[in-house]
């Protein structure tokens, strides 16, 4: 189990985490909320209706890391649409981020902490660090938050395909980014063995 998620019997996975393990990903976790940012200011209000349909940003996030979080709903990644139709592109990813960009935050914030919390309750097992045991909505919380650090890593190591993620196995130990590089790589290890528990 060290290293990577086992099934547990009727649902949900376990993984053994050292407690270097466990301050990387609660570190990573608590980073993660960080740039997400804090939702909207909590008001009181009598209208629950209003408060379901407060509105978001329009506009993409600065941030590049952000960005790839919360991207664009409607893009041409291939960069053959007209003026025209970027524009209408653009009109269209505003007037959707403006209507969802908040509860994917929210979403996302939940999904972090419950990670947190989770590696928080943890007891020491001896020299072999801690099993952590995750219910299945546990399991899915944790997998989208393993994902989002590893698009956030991505996006810092500008990692944008396939290619580029090959090159990070050839660094030199002496590269600034072999830290990052390393932590990119062991989350995606434990994604995949999380993946495979989740999958019947």
């Amino acid at each position: 189990m060290p290293g990577h998620f086992e099934p547990l019997p009727g649902g949900g996975a376990a993984v053994a985490l050292d407690d270097v393990e466990i301050s990387i990903i609660r570190s990573l976790a608590v980073q993660l909320l960080e740039l997400i940012g804090p939702g909207p200011a909590e008001e009181p209000t009598d209208d629950p209706l209003a408060e379901l349909f407060a509105d978001g940003p329009s506009e993409p996030p600065s941030d590049p890391v952000l960005r790839r979080l919360f991207p664009d709903a409607y893009s041409d990644p291939e960069g053959t649409a007209g003026p025209r139709q970027a524009e209408e592109q653009r009109a269209s990813s505003a007037e959707f981020r403006r209507y969802t960009e908040n509860d994917l935050r929210a979403g996302k914030r939940d999904n972090a902490l419950a990670v947190i919390r989770s590696l928080d309750a943890l007891s020491p097992a001896g020299d072999a660090g801690a099993v952590l045991r995750l219910s299945p909505g546990a399991s899915q919380q944790w997998l989208r938050t393993l994902n989002d650090l590893r698009l956030a890593i991505g996006s810092r190591l500008e990692i944008t395909d396939e290619d580029d993620s090959d090159l990070l196995y050839h660094l030199p130990d002496e590269d600034p980014r072999k830290p990052m590089v390393m932590a990119y790589l062991w989350l995606g290890g434990l994604q995949e063995t999380l993946v495979g528990t989740l999958m019947p």
